[in-house]
């Protein structure tokens, strides 16, 4: 009687359950490294590769190559993603793969792999001479696809849990990275003091002379 009324209780549970899952996403029951075994992959990226600029006359500064490259649908949360992306913004190709070895966060192993092949690309499609002379130019994470499943709990209770994807984007530009990648650029500490008692010479107290 009472294994009967368990029963019932997960059924009633999956019933209400089952609208929050679309046609496309069934219960993930599986593997979770089987997650990002799927078709939908963004490809939008990839294009800025095909572009083709008008040629250039003497006159003008020649345009610096870049190679666009990407990894979809990682299994790795885009948050913790983030941190290892905004790493290595600025940096130089070779500098920032030797950076990513001691990183002890999971999505580094990707980031690195990604980079490795976007120099791999420019090389062999983009007539990239030097590829160690190329930097960071771009680095970001997008979401990507997200599995819902089903935790059971105790007393006929569930759960649900989602097993996260990212897509990681990267931009390989051509010749020496920036001194200051960020803006505004950071101050000395002596061009700070300036500015803070500029700030404080600045005060006024108000309705006085």
């Amino acid at each position: 009687m009472a294994l009967t009324k368990v029963r019932y209780l997960f059924a009633t549970a999956f019933k209400l359950y089952q609208p929050m899952v679309t046609q496309c996403e069934k219960i993930h029951t599986s593997c979770r490294n089987q997650a990002s075994n799927n078709d939908d992959h963004p490809t939008h990226w990839m294009e800025y590769n095909q572009k083709i600029y008008p040629p250039q006359t003497p006159d003008e500064v020649p345009r610096l190559a870049y190679v666009c490259h990407q990894r979809t649908n990682i299994k790795y949360s885009p948050l913790k993603m983030w941190y290892v992306a905004s790493f290595i913004r600025g940096m130089s190709v070779d500098e920032a793969i030797k950076q990513l070895k001691f990183v002890l966060k999971k999505g580094a192993k990707d980031v690195r792999e990604v980079l490795e092949e976007a120099k791999e690309m420019a090389v062999k499609e983009h007539n990239v001479e030097f590829p160690s002379n190329m930097w960071v130019a771009e680095s970001f994470v997008g979401k990507g696809r997200v599995i819902k499943g089903i935790r059971r709990h105790g007393r006929a209770r569930f759960g649900r849990v989602e097993y996260k994807h990212c897509h990681y984007y990267v931009r390989l530009e051509e010749g020496a990275p920036p001194k200051h990648y960020y803006s505004p650029f950071p101050q000395q500490p002596h061009e700070q003091l300036e500015d803070w008692l500029a700030a404080m010479r600045r005060r006024k107290i108000t309705n006085s002379l």
